[in-house]
């Protein structure tokens, strides 16, 4: 296989953007996580710019982006801001380009719902049927008691209201931006129809989160659908990206350096979750919770800062397992989940 490569080794200073392709601009901002930063994008589009996901929505989140407005883009008006997928750290300034810029959204159809829905869904005390999800996880007790008595995370805290009306997106579909046009690929697993732009005029591929250099993107499950199976439509969206992919593809993604070597890249994506399948069986020929499952899975500590998001990939492991007939589960007397083999 063809190795992965990075042509841009140093990513921009804070404030600062780099050129990575003809009208296409890099820049970075933080995130308060051991992931630190997101990755946002913004390309040439007529007398503006089309800002490609936005980081999350703080003030100092402004002051940024204000920044990167009067620097990099040299003032000139945002007139599209195009979504990837709904995560906070790509949608959180979307509605402040909405609303403060006049900025026309580009997005899926699902993006946009569960932008929406998770935004105006603020939760003062955790909804039971949360609290039944994790601890039916086998969810630490220390951290279930801890987070049970604060107050939940809420999207609001980070995403700027959303107001209605976008444009949408799907698969397949055709996208002028600037001088290219461009093939939007949806794929699942990482998020609900996340969009992935492919440049039908040079290799350019704009990947948000759902290829990665590096890192896996999370595959979870979440107490919205406590019996999803979002591993099987990781793996089916990967396979679907694979019949494109060149090595001279040059992949942008939400975090992380740009990079080639796309077809690679997909296989390693692919291999990470059919090679810790056969290991989580084994290692449930002693029935465990799905806290119990993350030593095979990760293959080190977690910490209280990833525990959410290592105990939603646990489940999503579990319950593909489960809907292919390969493990059963029952629920104890503490209302926990345990899985066998």
């Amino acid at each position: 296989m063809t190795p992965i490569t990075f042509p841009f080794e140093t990513p921009p200073s804070e404030g600062e953007a780099i050129q990575v392709a003809d009208d296409i601009l890099w820049m970075r901002l933080p995130l308060p996580m051991a992931l630190d930063h997101v990755n946002v994008y913004a390309i040439r589009d007529g007398s503006g710019w089309c800002v490609v996901d936005t980081g999350y929505h703080s003030k100092r989140g402004i002051k940024l982006w204000n920044d990167l407005l009067a620097g990099p883009l040299r003032g000139d008006p945002v007139t599209r801001v195009l979504l990837t997928h709904h995560h906070p750290d790509h949608v959180g300034m979307v509605g402040w380009f909405q609303s403060e810029h006049g900025a026309e959204l580009v997005t899926t159809r699902t993006a946009w719902l569960y932008s929406r829905m998770l935004t105006v869904d603020t939760q003062e005390v955790w909804p039971q049927e949360t609290l039944d999800f994790y601890r039916a996880a086998g969810m630490d007790a220390e951290i279930f008691n801890e987070r049970a008595a604060g107050r939940p995370f809420n999207f609001s805290d980070i995403v700027y209201p959303m107001p209605l009306g976008f444009t949408r997106i799907q698969d397949d579909e055709t996208i002028k931006i600037g001088a290219r046009y461009w093939t939007v690929r949806t794929g699942d697993g990482h998020s609900p129809e996340h969009a992935t732009l492919w440049s039908q005029s040079d290799n350019v591929v704009i990947a948000g989160d759902q290829i990665l250099p590096g890192i896996s993107p999370n595959v979870g499950v979440y107490p919205t659908e406590p019996l999803a199976d979002p591993l099987a439509e990781w793996i089916t969206s990967c396979e679907k990206f694979q019949k494109y992919a060149t090595d001279d593809h040059f992949v942008l993604g939400g975090h992380k350096l740009p990079f080639q070597g796309l077809p690679t890249r997909l296989q390693q994506l692919i291999d990470n979750h059919h090679h810790a399948l056969p290991r989580l069986v084994d290692h449930l020929k002693t029935p465990r919770t799905a806290a119990g499952c993350f030593d095979v899975l990760f293959k080190r500590k977690i910490g209280k800062g990833e525990y959410t998001l290592a105990m939603a990939e646990s489940i999503a492991h579990l319950n593909h397992l489960y809907l292919a007939g390969k493990i059963g589960r029952e629920m104890n007397e503490h209302g926990q989940w345990i899985w066998s083999s």
